[in-house]
């Protein structure tokens, strides 16, 4: 026997791979990650077999769908470390992790998302939540940043830069970068800033939506059977 039946297999299996991760990208950007993990077997185009033999939970795939984008925010906030100017890797930390965040909708949700067995995505999120920490020190010693920004304050903005609905995904990044210029105004430190009101402490979580019964379609008023008025 020849070596090429196990690399097809190989291949198909990576094909698969491939597919899924693709398909639950794009569903959980839709629907948020309370999305079927049959949806996202029946969206690539595999059985729920394989699906489950590739990824056998959904905090599994969630964490691989998302590791590119989880790195990128990492290397986003490297960037802004490294500038000499604070302020101004502030501002480039914002607008960029806005940007990512709109490019790839479903990475907000696995973002604010606890998953206590994805060490590397749950340690990458600290990671990036802790140096922007730092930058915010530096830039608020430099003058440039509101003295009493928290880091809970970049959490309202990723869940509002979320809710970013477009008609289409180069729409959703121009809403963006427009919602991110606004935000970095008002954290701009100024001899008359009033104080911000009280911080909340925001967990890491996607907060639960329930959907309310559809609108009843009104009635119009009308002549009815035998001419009665309805």
């Amino acid at each position: 026997m020849t070596g090429r039946p196990p690399r097809a297999l190989r291949s198909d299996a990576r094909d698969n791979r491939e597919l899924i991760l693709a398909a639950a990208r794009a569903v959980f950007s839709a629907e948020g990650l309370n999305a079927p993990m049959r949806e996202i077997a029946r969206r690539a185009g595999v059985g729920p077999a394989t699906l489950y033999r590739h990824f056998p939970t959904k905090e599994a795939l969630v964490t691989e769908a998302f590791t590119d984008q989880m790195h990128a925010c990492q290397t986003i906030v490297d960037e802004g470390l490294a500038d000499p100017d604070p302020w101004h890797g502030f501002r480039l930390v914002i607008e960029r992790i806005c940007e990512l965040h709109a490019r790839n909708g479903g990475f907000t949700a696995a973002f604010m998302s606890a998953f206590p067995d994805a060490v590397d995505f749950a340690a990458g999120r600290a990671y990036a939540l802790r140096s922007i920490a730092e930058l915010a020190r530096r830039a608020k010693d430099a003058g440039g940043l509101r003295p009493d920004f928290v880091v809970d304050d970049l959490i309202l903005i990723l869940m509002a830069n979320g809710g970013i609905r477009a008609t289409s995904p180069a729409t959703a990044v121009a809403a963006s970068r427009r919602f991110a210029a606004l935000a970095i105004r008002s954290f701009e430190a100024s001899p008359d800033a009033s104080p911000l009101p009280p911080a909340a402490s925001l967990a890491p979580a996607i907060p639960r939506r329930v959907p309310g019964p559809p609108p009843r379609a009104a009635v119009p008023a009308g002549p009815g059977p035998a001419g009665t008025r309805v």
